[in-house]
């Protein structure tokens, strides 16, 4: 379904007739930080990007924006539903309307006409490019709540939506005053573009090479390095079969931190309703107990 403005007015994904200078400029500009933090390493700017990794992939993308905004996936606090956005919008990748809205789109489209990121388009262009080319929507709230309206009821979602971009600012200065142009340079930087393209694979790679444990309509597919490096979205195939599932990966040797923390929020009794595939009942989701 293309993203609707209006009466009769239509967005549509993939648009490829129009280059945005804005997002393609900020894009190549990490990329030169990122590059430029190489020659500053110290093990200590290093494991604290590290840290902020996980806290701006792992819980803001992994169990925030993917697992918990857009598939609903499981429950928690209101006030830490609202941190893992936060963490979320530390990825450059919009804020949660956005994200929320087009993740759901390339579920209803997958690998059909209209998928934002279809490899079928092109493998960069599942990757990146469908970032740089068309209408800008990152700070479209009214268009994009239209596919996000669970979200939309919260002003909180609603301002984060729109000034996705304060949090990174206010982070990027708290490192530049802890740790000087190192610490900025690793821990925004670098870690953006990182996990830009990190998240960016589960679109282009996971959807090309990999088994397939599931027969569903898409291209969708496991890919464990993918897996490795996203917190466990990797599975990719497991979770376009199952979408609600909170659980990604659906075997033993299919290792998902994302939702091994999952299960020790469960027992600290700030994670509940979640919704699970399990093997041992021929993955039919259900809820867990």
């Amino acid at each position: 379904m293309p993203l609707s403005e209006g009466r009769g007015e239509t967005i549509a994904f993939p648009l490829r007739n129009k280059f945005n200078w804005g997002t393609s400029i900020i894009m190549g500009l990490f990329h030169v930080g990122a590059i430029a933090a190489l020659f500053m390493f110290s093990w200590k700017v290093f494991f604290a990007t590290v840290f902020l990794y996980w806290l701006a992939t792992g819980l803001g993308i992994s169990l925030g924006y993917h697992r918990l905004h857009t598939h609903r996936s499981y429950q928690l606090p209101r006030w830490l539903e609202y941190t893992f956005a936060v963490f979320g919008t530390l990825n450059l990748e919009g804020g949660p309307i956005f994200w929320v809205a087009t993740h759901r789109l390339h579920h209803q489209k997958s690998d059909q006409p209209g998928d934002p990121h279809s490899p079928r388009d092109g493998a960069w262009w599942a990757h990146m490019l469908w970032i740089v080319f068309g209408e800008v929507h990152h700070n479209n709230t009214a268009v994009m709540s239209k596919y996000a309206p669970d979200l939309a009821k919260h002003r909180f979602y609603v301002w984060l939506n729109t000034y996705h971009w304060v949090p990174i600012i206010g982070l990027a200065g708290i490192l530049y005053a802890i740790g000087g142009v190192p610490l900025l340079m690793w821990g925004v930087f670098l870690r953006v573009v990182f996990g830009l393209h990190a998240t960016w694979l589960v679109n282009s790679a996971s959807h090309m090479w990999g088994a397939r444990r599931f027969a569903t309509r898409d291209d969708s597919r496991n890919n464990w390095w993918v897996a490795l490096i996203t917190f466990g979205e990797g599975w990719h195939n497991n979770h376009h079969a199952h979408p609600t599932s909170a659980r990604h990966g659906l075997a033993w040797y299919e290792f998902d931190p994302s939702w091994i923390l999952l299960k020790v929020m469960k027992a600290c009794g700030l994670a509940w309703g979640i919704k699970v595939a399990r093997v041992e009942t021929r993955l039919t989701e259900r809820e867990a107990a």
